[in-house]
Protein backbone atom coordinates (compact mmCIF):
# COMPACT_ATOMS: atom_id res chain seq x y z
CA UNK A 1 0.00 0.00 0.00
CA UNK A 2 1.08 3.36 -1.13
CA UNK A 3 1.59 5.72 1.97
CA UNK A 4 3.41 9.66 2.28
CA UNK A 5 3.39 10.80 5.52
CA UNK A 6 3.61 14.90 6.03
CA UNK A 7 4.09 16.09 9.17
CA UNK A 8 6.27 18.65 11.26
CA UNK A 9 3.73 21.59 10.71
CA UNK A 10 3.21 23.89 13.27
CA UNK A 11 3.02 27.69 14.70
CA UNK A 12 5.79 29.97 13.78
CA UNK A 13 6.63 33.57 13.74
CA UNK A 14 7.09 35.29 10.46
CA UNK A 15 11.08 35.54 9.94
CA UNK A 16 11.29 32.14 11.15
CA UNK A 17 11.95 28.59 10.16
CA UNK A 18 10.38 25.28 10.30
CA UNK A 19 11.46 22.18 7.99
CA UNK A 20 8.35 19.75 7.17
CA UNK A 21 9.00 16.07 6.44
CA UNK A 22 7.25 13.49 3.96
CA UNK A 23 7.90 9.71 4.99
CA UNK A 24 7.03 7.27 1.82
CA UNK A 25 6.23 3.85 1.61
CA UNK A 26 4.67 1.18 -0.54
CA UNK A 27 6.57 2.40 -3.69
CA UNK A 28 10.19 2.42 -5.49
CA UNK A 29 11.41 5.84 -4.23
CA UNK A 30 13.77 6.01 -7.01
CA UNK A 31 11.42 5.69 -9.39
CA UNK A 32 9.19 8.28 -8.39
CA UNK A 33 9.70 12.40 -7.69
CA UNK A 34 8.38 13.67 -4.63
CA UNK A 35 6.57 16.99 -4.58
CA UNK A 36 5.36 19.32 -1.93
CA UNK A 37 1.82 21.13 -2.46
CA UNK A 38 0.51 23.66 -0.55
CA UNK A 39 -3.17 25.23 -0.45
CA UNK A 40 -4.87 28.28 1.67
CA UNK A 41 -7.98 28.74 2.48
CA UNK A 42 -9.86 30.23 -0.72
CA UNK A 43 -6.49 29.71 -2.72
CA UNK A 44 -5.97 27.27 -5.30
CA UNK A 45 -3.47 24.71 -4.35
CA UNK A 46 0.21 25.58 -5.54
CA UNK A 47 3.11 23.33 -6.62
CA UNK A 48 5.87 24.68 -3.73
CA UNK A 49 8.69 22.22 -4.83
CA UNK A 50 9.73 18.82 -6.11
CA UNK A 51 12.56 16.72 -5.98
CA UNK A 52 13.65 13.64 -7.89
CA UNK A 53 16.34 10.99 -6.01
CA UNK A 54 17.79 9.59 -9.01
CA UNK A 55 19.33 12.34 -10.20
CA UNK A 56 18.73 15.27 -8.07
CA UNK A 57 16.22 16.92 -10.06
CA UNK A 58 14.47 19.90 -8.00
CA UNK A 59 12.16 22.85 -8.64
CA UNK A 60 10.82 25.39 -7.12
CA UNK A 61 8.00 28.16 -7.31
CA UNK A 62 9.20 31.87 -7.17
CA UNK A 63 7.41 32.93 -4.56
CA UNK A 64 9.60 30.21 -2.24
CA UNK A 65 12.83 30.36 -4.17
CA UNK A 66 15.80 31.51 -2.07
CA UNK A 67 13.89 30.58 1.12
CA UNK A 68 12.77 26.92 0.87
CA UNK A 69 15.36 23.59 0.30
CA UNK A 70 14.19 20.75 -0.86
CA UNK A 71 16.06 17.57 -0.05
CA UNK A 72 15.88 13.56 -0.22
CA UNK A 73 17.01 10.72 2.40
CA UNK A 74 17.22 7.78 0.40
CA UNK A 75 18.21 5.29 3.18
CA UNK A 76 15.04 6.56 4.85
CA UNK A 77 12.24 7.16 1.45
CA UNK A 78 11.69 10.96 3.28
CA UNK A 79 11.62 14.07 1.60
CA UNK A 80 12.28 17.38 3.73
CA UNK A 81 11.51 20.91 3.19
CA UNK A 82 13.28 23.38 4.66
CA UNK A 83 11.42 26.86 5.23
CA UNK A 84 13.26 29.91 6.23
CA UNK A 85 12.32 33.45 6.62
CA UNK A 86 8.78 32.22 6.53
CA UNK A 87 5.69 34.82 5.38
CA UNK A 88 2.61 34.75 6.71
CA UNK A 89 1.40 34.43 2.90
CA UNK A 90 3.34 30.75 3.34
CA UNK A 91 0.52 29.70 5.65
CA UNK A 92 -1.11 27.04 4.74
CA UNK A 93 -1.69 23.05 4.73
CA UNK A 94 1.07 21.58 2.71
CA UNK A 95 0.88 17.88 1.15
CA UNK A 96 3.23 15.79 -0.60
CA UNK A 97 2.76 13.37 -3.43
CA UNK A 98 4.70 11.19 -5.83
CA UNK A 99 4.91 11.19 -9.27
CA UNK A 100 5.94 8.00 -11.14
CA UNK A 101 9.18 9.44 -13.33
CA UNK A 102 12.13 6.70 -13.28
CA UNK A 103 14.05 8.73 -15.55
CA UNK A 104 14.59 11.94 -13.64
CA UNK A 105 13.51 15.04 -13.20
CA UNK A 106 10.80 16.93 -11.60
CA UNK A 107 7.66 19.07 -12.14
CA UNK A 108 5.37 21.00 -10.44
CA UNK A 109 2.27 20.13 -12.30
CA UNK A 110 -0.73 18.83 -10.00
CA UNK A 111 -2.21 16.81 -12.41
CA UNK A 112 1.02 14.75 -12.89
CA UNK A 113 0.96 13.42 -9.59
CA UNK A 114 0.10 9.74 -9.18
CA UNK A 115 -0.32 9.11 -4.96
CA UNK A 116 -1.11 12.15 -2.36
CA UNK A 117 -0.48 11.95 1.12
CA UNK A 118 -2.68 13.96 3.85
CA UNK A 119 -1.77 17.31 4.87
CA UNK A 120 0.25 18.80 7.78
CA UNK A 121 -0.73 22.59 8.57
CA UNK A 122 2.24 25.40 8.81
CA UNK A 123 0.69 28.45 10.11
CA UNK A 124 2.70 31.85 10.37
CA UNK A 125 1.88 34.51 12.29
CA UNK A 126 2.73 37.85 12.17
Amino acid sequence: EVQLQASGGGLVQAGGSLTISCAASGFTFDDYSIGWFRQAPGKEREGVSCINSSDGSTDYADSVKGRFTISSDNAKNTVYLQMNSLKTEDTAVYRCAAEYAPYGGCGRRITAYDYWGQGTLVTVSS
